[in-house]
C-alpha cells in the first residue's frame, strides 16, 4: 500500500511536505506512538488526554517514518519534514484520522466482523465474557476486547486498555479475521466513547448495563458521564446500533431507549421481574441460581453457576445480546449451565478454610453494595459475618471515597480499609477521606495502608461460615504506588496468607 492509497479515505483539511511528497514507497505500518515507528511507517500525530503526539514528530522522522498525518501541524518544525522529503496530511480530528488510516491499512476488518459493544459502570466485563461464551457455543469464532484480557480467535492476550486506540483495535480485528473470526465483542468505556476511540466501528448490538457514580475525575458530572455512554446509542457521533439491549432497572435506560429508537435502533430490555428478557422468578443457591426465564423468544427454567442477582442481570443482558446476534433461544438455554465465572469477578480463593474468601473487582459504592449484599445472602447461619477489605484508587474521583466507605460499612460486619492503587497520593490521606463514610455506617472497622497486612487481618478475623470479601482490584496483577508498579495479586496474597494460617489445600 502506498501513501496515496492510504489517505484516500482520510478526511483532510490540507496537505504539504517535502519536495518528494507522495513518493511511492510501500507503507509498512500506521502508528500513533513514535516509539513504535519503524522504517516505512506513517505516523499519526494527534492530541491526546495526557500528551500530544505532535511533540514527537521529529522522533518519528528519525525512526524512519514515511509520512505524517497531523491534527496540529503548527506544533512541530515543518522544515524538518520538508528536508526529510515526507508528505504531510493535515486533519481536523486526529483520532478519527487514526481510525480511518488504520481501517484502510488493515484491510477494513470491521466490515467482516459483527460487533457487539457493552457499556456501563458495572458488569461490562462479565457480560462481555458471557456473550463471547454464548457465541462460541454457537460455533462462532470471536475477538474479545476488554478490561481483563483480549481474545483473538481463542488465543489470550494481555489487556492494555479496556478499549484500546483504534489502530490497536483494527490490528486485533484483522488478526482475528485472518483466523476465521466473524464476531467482535468489546467493552466500550466512557473514556473511549468521549475520546473517539471507537471511531470506525459500527455496532450491530449495543448493551447498556447501568450507570453509577464513577470516573467523575474525568467527566466532572454524572450527566456528562451519561452523555458519553449515550454516544453509543444516539447516532450523533457513532452509527447507531441495529439493536440496543438496555437494563430495565436503570432509570436512564428510558432516555437511551428514546434516542436509540429515534436513531433507528430496535430496543430490547432486560431485568429481574421486569423487561422483555426477564427472570420472572429465581432462587439463589450456594452455587448460583435457578431462574425461570420469560422472553419474546420463549420461556425456560435454567440453572446458572453465576452467583447473585447481579449476575442474573449480566446473564440476561448476554442472552438478549446473543439472541440479537442470531443464536437460537434453545441453544442459549442449553448452554447456560456451562457458563463459567469471570476471573476477578466474585472469584473464590480456597485453601480448605472453613469460611469463604472472595476476590472481586468492585470499585464503586454501587458495586460494593451489590457485592456485600451477595455475601450477606451466603451467610445463612445466624451470627455469621461479612468481612470486607477495600480501598480507593489515588488520583481518581475523591468524592466517591466516603460513599464507598459507607457502602462497605452498611453491608459488612467488619471492614479493613486499605490501599488500592494509591498512585501519587499518600495512602493515609486517601484512607482519611474514606473514614467519614465508615463512621456514618456505624460498622466496626480498622485502617491498614499495607494491602497485604490488611488482607491478613481480615482472614485472621474470619470464623467458620463467615465471608471475607477482598474488593477493588479483582483480576489485576499489579499495584501502583507512587510512580512504581509492583506485582500484586489479591488472590495469590490471600492464598499465601491462608496457608500461613495453617490451611494447606491448594485451589
Amino acid at each position: 500500500m502506498k501513501w496515496q492509497e492510504l489517505i484516500e479515505e482520510v478526511k483532510a483539511v490540507g496537505s504539504g511536505g517535502g519536495p518528494e511528497a507522495g513518493l511511492g514507497q510501500p507503507i509498512t505500518g500506521v502508528e500513533y506512538d513514535s516509539r513504535k515507528v519503524r522504517p516505512g511507517a506513517v505516523f499519526v500525530a494527534m492530541k491526546g488526554g495526557s500528551t500530544d503526539g505532535n511533540r514527537y514528530v521529529e522522533k518519528a522522522i528519525a525512526a524512519g517514518a514515511l509520512g505524517i498525518i497531523t491534527d496540529s501541524s503548527h506544533k512541530f518544525d515543518h522544515l524538518l519534514v520538508f528536508e526529510a522529503g515526507l508528505p504531510v496530511l493535515e486533519v481536523e480530528n486526529g483520532r478519527q484520522a487514526l481510525a480511518e488510516a488504520s481501517a484502510k491499512f488493515f484491510g477494513h476488518p470491521e466490515r467482516k466482523l459483527a460487533a457487539t459493544g457493552i457499556t456501563g459502570t458495572n458488569g461490562k466485563t462479565t457480560t462481555a465474557y458471557l456473550i463471547e461464551e454464548l457465541l462460541n457455543a454457537a460455533a462462532r469464532t470471536t475477538v474479545l476486547v476488554g478490561t481483563i484480557e483480549y481474545h483473538v480467535a481463542g488465543e489470550v492476550r494481555p489487556s492494555l486498555h479496556t478499549t484500546p486506540e483504534s489502530r490497536d483495535l483494527f490490528d486485533l480485528m484483522a488478526e482475528g479475521v485472518s483466523r476465521g473470526a466473524t464476531e467482535l465483542v468489546t467493552e466500550v468505556s466512557s473514556h473511549a466513547l468521549d475520546q473517539g476511540r471507537a471511531t470506525g466501528l459500527r455496532f450491530d448490538v449495543a448493551v447498556f448495563t447501568n450507570l453509577t457514580r464513577d470516573h467523575l475525575d474525568y467527566h466532572g458530572t454524572m450527566e456528562k458521564y451519561f452523555a458519553a455512554k449515550r454516544l453509543l446509542f444516539d447516532g450523533s457521533v457513532y452509527p447507531p446500533p441495529r439493536v440496543a439491549v438496555l437494563n430495565a432497572h436503570d432509570q436512564r435506560s428510558e432516555r437511551l431507549a428514546t434516542v436509540a429508537m429515534r436513531a433507528g435502533a430496535e430496543v430490547r430490555s432486560y431485568g429481574i421481574g421486569v423487561g422483555e428478557w426477564r427472570a420472572a422468578r429465581h432462587t439463589l443457591t450456594p452455587g448460583g441460581a435457578e431462574i425461570e426465564l420469560q422472553t419474546p423468544a420463549g420461556s425456560a427454567k435454567v440453572i446458572s453457576h453465576l452467583a447473585g442477582e447481579v449476575n442474573i442481570l449480566n446473564l440476561l443482558a448476554a442472552l438478549a445480546a446473543a439472541h440479537a446476534r442470531g443464536v437460537a433461544f434453545a441453544e442459549l438455554v442449553e448452554y447456560v449451565p456451562r457458563l463459567k465465572p469471570v476471573p476477578g469477578r466474585f472469584q473464590p480463593v480456597d485453601a480448605g478454610q472453613p469460611f469463604t474468601v472472595i476476590v472481586d473487582y468492585a470499585h464503586t459504592d454501587d458495586a460494593l453494595r451489590n457485592l456485600t449484599a451477595l455475601a450477606r445472602q451466603m451467610t445463612v447461619q445466624a451470627g455469621k459475618k461479612v468481612i470486607t477489605v477495600f480501598g480507593c484508587g489515588g488520583d481518581r474521583d475523591r468524592t466517591k471515597r466516603p460513599k464507598m466507605g459507607q457502602a462497605a460499612g452498611e453491608g459488612s460486619d467488619f471492614v479493613v480499609a486499605t490501599s488500592d492503587n494509591p498512585r501519587s497520593e499518600e495512602p493515609l490521606a486517601i484512607l482519611k477521606e474514606i473514614e467519614p463514610g465508615l463512621k456514618a455506617s456505624g460498622v466496626r472497622y480498622t485502617v491498614e495502608p499495607d494491602r497485604t497486612t490488611a488482607i491478613q487481618e481480615a482472614l485472621k478475623a474470619a470464623e467458620a461460615g463467615d465471608v471475607v470479601l477482598i474488593a477493588g482490584k479483582g483480576h489485576e496483577k499489579e499495584q501502583i504506588v507512587g510512580f512504581t508498579t509492583i506485582p500484586f495479586d489479591d488472590a495469590e496474597v490471600a492464598l499465601s496468607s491462608l496457608r500461613e494460617l495453617g490451611y494447606g489445600r491448594g485451589q
